[in-house]
């Protein structure tokens, strides 16, 4: 008998075992996949709307992003994959952002460049009515609406323009009010100098969430109309000259609302439109034009 023949015996393994060790040599242990995060817009500038995408790789536990000392609403996108949104105004510093994401143990911090931009400044002299203070019942019930986080998404796609009418004044516009510069101030919307009984649409799908009329308190907003777009993300609409909807009502992108007015302090006729964020007054401009998946 040969060598070969007596070693043969102690060596030979069964045909399972010879391919899963063969397996494990070709292919080796399994590598967890690594967080990951995509943030857009690539190129953001003050009073963007920061989206995080965060890629995990168990359903043990859900991520976390936060920056600074504030942690932000995350919600589940599909499997393993959730989205959360960060605010910018044109009251922050440009430079770079450090956010921070956990997920699955570990924790990145991303340096995030945000760029400066330079926003329009006006000079507005107030009297009479249009110097009033808001009152208190306004200011609860705004300041209510701009706290809600549902946690449903209801908009698709990008968002409508909510008036026909051309803009008169963009977002971001810094002002002086009878010659003193308003250093905590910023218009927080943009304005469509729509004609009075023009009709105003909902830029989105979602719930009505505030009505308020001038009746009622709302001296500063005027007839005012609040849509809960779901996941933190609001629009109001102020100045209203007609309201066709009530608290509780689900629209749909496009339907009619109420009308353009000039109600509450106004100049004029004209739709102002606010977009929020996690109670933050963004741009709406990307949402009109890029869009949030």
């Amino acid at each position: 008998m040969s060598l070969e023949s007596t070693l043969l015996p102690k060596l030979r393994l069964s045909a399972p075992l010879f391919m899963s060790v063969v397996a494990g040599i070709i292919l080796g242990p399994k590598v967890a996949q690594a967080l990951q995060v995509r943030v857009t817009p690539e190129k953001l500038q003050l009073g963007d709307t920061i989206s995080v995408v965060v890629q995990t790789d168990t359903t043990q536990s859900q991520p976390t992003v936060s920056m600074g000392n504030q942690t932000y609403p995350i919600f589940p996108l599909s499997n393993n994959r959730y989205r959360a949104f960060i605010p910018t105004t044109p009251l922050d510093k440009s430079g770079s952002l450090q956010i921070q994401v956990t997920g699955d143990g570990e924790r990145k911090t991303l340096a995030v460049p945000l760029a400066n931009r330079s926003f329009p400044t006006q000079r507005i002299r107030l009297s009479g009515s249009g110097s009033q203070e808001a009152t208190e019942i306004e200011l609860r019930r705004v300041g209510e609406f701009k706290k809600l986080v549902t946690p449903e998404k209801f908009w698709s796609g990008a968002f409508l323009k909510p008036s026909n009418a051309s803009v008169s004044t963009i977002y971001g516009v810094r002002r002086y009010y009878n010659g003193v510069f308003a250093q905590d101030y910023y218009h927080r919307g943009v304005d469509y100098a729509g004609a009075t009984g023009s009709p105003v649409v909902a830029p989105a799908a979602g719930k009505i969430a505030l009505v308020g009329r001038v009746g009622e308190g709302f001296r500063v907003h005027g007839n005012t109309v609040g849509i809960d777009h779901g996941q933190g993300v609001l629009s109001i609409m102020l100045h209203l000259s007609r309201i066709d909807v009530k608290e509780g009502d689900f629209v749909q992108a496009g339907q009619r609302i109420g009308t353009v007015g000039s109600t509450g302090a106004s100049t004029g006729p004209h739709l102002h439109w606010g977009l929020y964020v996690n109670g933050i007054s963004v741009d709406p401009v990307p949402w009109r034009f890029q869009g949030f998946e």
